[in-house]
């Protein structure tokens, strides 16, 4: 049978309160009687159940999620899983806010977390820019013991306790093998649209995809990156000034958001124009483009998912608890007009 505390009592030697006392880190106990309940629970094997513990105490987890601003459909839907997750607050016992700062920007976010210390905060969640400020700013709050996940974008460099998002070199490498596949041997010139640089997943996703290129389709010639800032209508100047100019342009890889503008350029030099592109993120205009054939194939993580999985860390993580990794694995999800959900 599994040891229990009445078990710890009996070894030690001591009242069922004294026991409550130690495993609950609560003062009242001389130091003697607690080495002395210690050393009975490594004797007798006792595992304590923080998770039943919690439940029986009726702790709230209070969680903190960042996430940015602006007129990203992925966000915006990101927002909403977060949203969504208010509502189940009751039956998984947190208590959610949600604190946006606008996409980009180093010193606003730096801010946010910063103004999370020193307050009742169970584990902070944040789509992260990667900057050194924002890096040391996420060390402050793990250093006061403050659970920290990263979501959609990481922050390798940093001590942030887990990333909930994808694997983006993997999934650059794919967008290049479904272009270089879909494109036949062709030659020509690939336009890549960002949103900003500054974001580690738009680095790796251009990382795995100029490999993958390179190693494999070296008839296709990468252009510089366009930085649209996920704003469809700068998006849309940006790709229209770029087909506009370059009439070699065979393909586009979207690694990031703005779709909006990139779909309405494409729209705009269609039928005239025939040209096979790779976008992320499944929304309401990724979907309607992909079901009318302007873009071919859409790569989609799932923000339910990665939110989910952001509260269950931070919860096992602000218990002391291992994290399962095969639950918390976000899978990449490759949709054709042909497979859509």
């Amino acid at each position: 049978m599994r040891p229990t505390v009445h078990d710890i009592a009996a070894a030690a030697g001591v009242s069922l309160a004294t026991v409550d006392r130690v495993l609950n880190q609560r003062p009242g106990v001389r130091l003697v009687t607690r080495e002395k309940v210690e050393e009975a629970i490594r004797q007798i094997g006792y595992i304590r159940d923080v998770a039943a513990a919690n439940l029986a105490k009726g702790r709230v987890y209070p969680l903190v999620f960042i996430v940015p601003t602006g007129d990203n459909s992925f966000m915006h839907g990101l927002r909403s899983e977060v949203h969504h997750a208010t509502l189940r607050a009751g039956m998984e016992r947190t208590d959610i806010r949600i604190v946006e700062v606008p996409a980009f920007d180093v010193s606003a976010l730096v801010a946010a977390l910063d103004g999370l210390q020193g307050q009742d905060v169970a584990g902070v969640a944040l789509v992260a820019t990667d900057a050194p400020e924002v890096r040391a700013a996420v060390d402050r709050l793990v250093s006061e013991r403050i659970p920290v996940v990263t979501l959609v974008s990481d922050l390798t460099d940093s001590t942030r306790h887990h990333y909930a998002g994808i694997d983006n070199i993997a999934a650059g490498r794919t967008a290049a093998r479904l272009l270089g596949r879909f494109l036949g041997g062709r030659e020509g010139d690939l336009t890549v649209l960002a949103g900003s640089m500054l974001v580690r997943d738009h680095r790796e996703r251009l990382q795995g995809f100029s490999a993958v290129m390179a190693e494999e389709f070296p008839k296709l010639r990468l252009l510089p990156v366009l930085e649209g800032r996920d704003d469809p209508e700068r998006t849309r100047s940006l790709v229209s000034k770029a087909l506009s100019e370059n009439k070699d342009i065979i393909g586009i890889y979207s690694l990031g958001a703005g779709n909006r503008g990139l779909i309405a350029a494409l729209k705009a030099v269609r039928p005239e124009r025939e040209l096979t592109v790779v976008v992320h993120e499944l929304t309401q205009h990724t979907r309607t483009a992909l079901v009318d054939g302007t873009i071919d194939a859409v790569l989609n993580q799932d923000a339910g998912h990665e939110v989910r999985s952001a509260i269950r860390v931070m919860k096992a993580t602000a218990d002391g608890q291992a994290v399962i990794a095969d639950q918390e694995r976000i899978r990449l999800d490759i949709f054709l007009k042909d497979n859509l959900p």
